[in-house]
């Protein structure tokens, strides 16, 4: 058992001499501490009037010259809780290096020299350098070489400053170990220590860390002298200001998924994480390709080109990242309101960093999490991780996503209505009004055609057929969660189990719902052949207005619904907006088409292929499509086999 780094008790509020007496019966502000006037005005510039938990219990005693320990959240404000102390106490008249700041990501170095830099814009030329790997270090050494009073680093490229003579700590006075715990998950322990062993063994320390696994207690148990700990008290480990919700779709429809989701919901510029620096660069594309303007963030780019998009993020120029985890850890833009997890990360602390870009210093956000049906059980163990529940939605439906289109067109034409300069455009109307050839013209067909032409080469707004929607069934009553796990490595997901089938105990096992995509271009179909067999007899066809109808190609084959779309259409001449839900299996597809239509499909497709293979078309019994039962026979590829008439 690990001995604890100390003890873990939240120090009260004015404990620190640096504190002036504050009013019990209300919050701290920072006037009540002892902080230079420049740095209260630039605070109140900066809109911030009431510290956050972690800043009320950690101002006080850095101005007091102690060492901390802080444990906190991602997202509650731990730079302003370190860097205004180190200000506060700074010699502007000495010009050499006095604090330095260790940050486990450019990213996060480049937020904290930024915060620090706002934060000390009244107190004249103080000099905060960032240096971190992948910028020339050219221009590092030339920027050293000035009054440089404060250096925030990256491990890696700060111990090279110091093996090149080019950075010295020998006179340095704070040291902040920043995202600790990320610092360890990284590797840069070693590198650390290394960097701490030649900074002046009386300087002042503190580290903060989201968690404090064992080895983060050994480097605060060796380098900080009697700190004093700040544990928030809190019952999660995220910020309660962000919804968590997640989506249960199969492997395939996750792009279509979060497309329908990036159409429907409006909450300002979103940040869709995947796994590897490839699905990040594939999935960026296919969005672009769908009509979305986005750009990747991984680390297989150049740290220019990865500054031009957070710079374009928070310029408000760009609404859509995709990203890798190197944007996990900080990326700190105020616009981000909703965060997309495309799959299950492998661990916890890894969706918690994610999920923690939105919803930060107070700000609500949203966070969707997409599951298959095979990952229901590791979801329980991220929230008993987490300490938080994770709501079910349903995916938004084709409907849902052609009322949304319409919805922004309609609100853009009324905000140009009320702000854009229409006066111009009055003559226009005027004449588009008049009557042609004696007859009046209708003010609605005007308007008709003015929003054709408005609408551009979209797809027409034309309204889809209705799409079976599979509503979760109701949330049983499921045991509270346990107590927050204790710090310290958290097993890989290997060895938790969390790669078996089914939901837990408690949990009932949801559906993932068909996904029609509703974006898919139709294309036609390739050469066709003689067909192996002859064709199909005359059937009696189901009653209702809907058929489904079974088509011997699937997932394994290549197919995407718009190859279906596109060769119904072409082949049988049935218009594609009659054409319903597609669900894709392994190896066949379903397809919802007018019952009126089944006859004709049968006789004109028979021998019509998709990708190389013939259709061998079937008309299921029972009307509109449902997805296949779950618990059919297994094909070989492990799709379920439709059932036989």
């Amino acid at each position: 058992m690990t001995e604890p780094a100390a003890d873990l008790r939240p120090i009260a509020r004015g404990e620190a001499a640096s504190t002036r007496p504050l009013d019990a019966q209300r919050d701290p502000a920072f006037h009540d501490f002892t902080l230079r006037p420049e740095l209260l005005g630039a605070l109140a510039e900066l809109g911030f009037e009431i510290p956050t938990p972690i800043q009320a219990a950690a101002i006080g005693p850095g101005l007091a010259g102690r060492d901390v320990l802080g444990r906190a959240q991602t997202g509650t404000g731990k730079t302003a809780a370190f860097a205004l102390p180190i200000l506060n106490a700074l010699d502007l008249a000495a010009g050499h290096v006095q604090a330095l700041v260790l940050a486990p990501t450019r990213e996060l170095a480049l937020q904290v020299a930024e915060a620090i830099h706002d934060l000390a814009k009244h107190l004249g030329p103080v000099g905060v350098l960032p240096i971190y790997g992948g910028e020339p270090i050219g221009r590092q050494l030339m920027r050293l070489e000035g009054r440089v009073r404060v250096v925030v680093g990256t491990p890696g490229r700060v111990l090279d400053h110091l093996r090149r003579g080019s950075l010295r700590l020998d006179r340095v006075r704070f040291v902040v170990l920043d995202e600790a715990d990320e610092m360890l998950r990284m590797g840069f322990l070693e590198d650390v220590e290394a960097i701490l062993a030649t900074a002046p063994a009386e300087r002042q320390t503190s580290l903060f860390s989201a968690t404090l696994p064992d080895e983060i207690a050994h480097v605060a148990r060796r380098h900080l002298r009697d700190p004093v700990t700040i544990a928030l008290q809190s019952s999660t480990r995220t910020v309660s200001t962000v919804e968590q919700r997640y989506v249960v779709v199969e492997p395939h429809a996750r792009l279509e998924a979060i497309a329908r989701l990036l159409e429907t919901l409006d909450v300002g510029a979103s940040l869709v994480f995947a796994r590897t620096r490839a699905g990040c660069a594939e999935l960026a594309e296919l969005l672009e390709s769908r009509g979305f303007a986005s750009e990747a963030m991984h680390g297989d780019m150049a740290q220019s080109a990865r500054q031009s998009v957070i710079r374009r993020l928070k310029n408000g120029q760009l609404r859509l990242v995709v990203a890798t985890d190197v944007a996990a850890r900080g990326l700190d833009v105020e616009s981000i309101g909703l965060v997309i997890n495309a799959e299950l990360p492998d661990e916890p602390e890894v969706y918690v960093h994610r999920i923690g870009r939105t919803g930060r210093a107070g700000r609500s956000g949203l966070s969707i999490l997409l599951l298959t049906p095979r990952q229901e059980r590791r979801l329980r163990d991220l929230e008993r991780f987490t300490g938080q529940r994770l709501t079910h939605m349903p995916l938004p439906s084709a409907r849902d996503v052609w009322s949304a289109r319409i919805g922004r067109f309609i609100s853009a034409v009324d905000r140009t209505r009320e702000e854009g300069p229409t006066a111009a455009f009055a003559p226009i109307v005027e004449r588009l009004l008049a009557p042609k050839d004696g007859v009046d013209t209708d003010p609605k067909a005007v308007l008709a055609a003015l929003a054709c032409l408005a609408w551009g080469d979209r797809p027409q707004p034309s309204e889809p057929p209705s799409e079976p929607r599979r509503e979760p069934p109701p949330e049983r009553p499921r045991p509270p969660l346990p107590p927050l796990r204790p710090e310290g490595p958290h097993p890989p997901a290997s060895e938790r189990g969390g790669g078996g089938g089914g939901a837990p105990k408690g949990r009932p096992k949801r559906e993932s719902q068909p996904v029609t995509d509703v974006h898919a271009p139709m294309p036609k179909t390739g050469p066709h052949k003689d067909a192996p067999r002859p064709p199909p007899a005359d059937v009696p066809l189901p009653e209702g207005e809907r058929a489904t109808l079974s088509l011997g190609v699937g997932r394994r084959n290549g197919v995407r619904p718009g190859d279906i779309v596109g060769a119904i259409a072409n082949e049988a001449g049935v218009p594609g907006q009659s054409i319903g839900a597609i669900v894709l299996n392994d190896n066949y597809s379903l397809v919802d088409v007018p019952t009126a239509s089944v006859r004709a499909i049968l006789e004109r497709m028979k021998r019509s292929m998709i990708c190389g293979r013939f259709l061998n078309i079937r008309v299921l019994e029972g009307g509109g499509l449902e997805p296949p039962p779950r618990s059919g026979r297994k094909a070989p590829g492990g799709g379920s086999r439709p059932p036989r008439r």
